[in-house]
Order: structure tokens, then C-alpha cells, then sequence
């Protein structure tokens, strides 16, 4: 019994930890909702790549990951050029104003988990951070038809997305 209560607890520590997202969220700009800032925070990180690689990193239906693109390229934050390998196919990659609102949205969130968390020690920082990211992997691991597992230790915004990720179930989609 004793290891059911520790897992209604973790429960309720996932629904209590929707304010700290809903916070974040609130700071980004009107114009630039968590799906949006996912796409630009993968991008940012792994570079050009087809909107299916996208869709998998991102976890969620091609669909989804379409309107998500979409909504950034009509802002100018991404171009969609012809893949040379496959002229089917798109190749996504940041243009100069997607880096510079990825940067600015960077250094907002980071400075508010820095002001949030500033009792915090830097070990318990890296200690939250490689436990979220162990957990994400878990989840990851656990899905038989999702992609490879992800690489470790996210950035604050894909952080913010696994969170959301683990409170949630793998079929329902922003």
C-alpha cells in the first residue's frame, strides 16, 4: 500500500506542477503558443530536418505537427524549402528572426526559473533536470509504436513539454 501512496503523490505533484507550465506559458508571446515554441526549440537545437522527423520528436500526429508549422512559418520563424533528396518532401529550418525570437524566449524563461528557483543549489537544478529527463526516457521507452527514445537532459522548453508529455497520454494532441 505503501507504494500506491507514493504514486497518488507523484500524481498529484504532475497536476500541481500545470502552474509552473501555465506560468511559463503566460509569459510567452500571444503570437508564440507552446506548440509553436516546441517547433522552434527543435529546430534551434537539432537543425534543418523533414517535418516527419519533427512530428516524431515533437510526439504528436502529423497533423498536429502540420498546423504547429504552419502557424510558425506564416510568422517568418521558419521556411519550408523543397528536400533535394525527395522534392516531395520539405526541409524546415529556422530562418533569422525565428533564432532571435528562440534567443529571446530562451533568456525569458530562463531568467524566470533562474528568479523562481534561486534557493535552489545548482545540484538540485542538475538533479531535477536528470531526474525530468530519466523520466521522459521512461515514458519514451514504454511507447511501442513512438519513436527512439530521446536524447537526455532537454532544454527548458522541450523540459516544459515532457512534463506536460508525462501527465497525459501518448494519443491525445495540443
Amino acid at each position: 500500500m505503501a507504494e500506491q501512496a507514493r504514486y497518488e503523490e507523484l500524481i498529484r505533484q504532475f497536476s500541481a506542477f500545470g502552474a509552473v507550465k501555465r506560468e511559463i506559458g503566460r509569459m510567452m508571446p500571444s503570437e508564440c503558443p507552446s506548440g509553436s515554441a516546441a517547433v522552434l526549440t527543435l529546430l534551434g537545437r537539432y537543425g534543418d530536418m523533414r517535418m516527419s522527423k519533427l512530428s516524431e520528436l515533437l510526439a504528436v500526429d502529423m497533423s498536429v505537427t502540420s498546423r504547429h508549422v504552419a502557424h510558425v512559418a506564416e510568422r517568418g520563424w521558419i521556411e519550408r524549402s523543397p528536400d533535394p533528396a525527395d522534392r516531395r518532401s520539405r526541409i524546415l529550418r529556422l530562418t533569422p528572426a525565428g533564432r532571435t525570437l528562440l534567443d529571446q524566449l530562451s533568456r525569458r524563461t530562463c531568467h524566470m526559473l533562474a528568479e523562481r528557483m534561486s534557493d535552489w543549489s545548482d545540484d538540485e537544478v542538475a538533479q531535477l533536470t536528470a531526474l525530468m529527463a530519466r523520466l521522459r526516457a521512461s515514458f519514451d521507452d514504454t511507447r511501442a509504436h513512438g519513436p527512439e527514445p530521446r536524447p537526455p537532459v532537454p532544454p527548458v522548453l522541450e523540459a516544459l513539454d515532457a512534463l506536460e508529455q508525462t501527465t497525459r497520454t501518448p494519443a491525445i494532441t495540443q
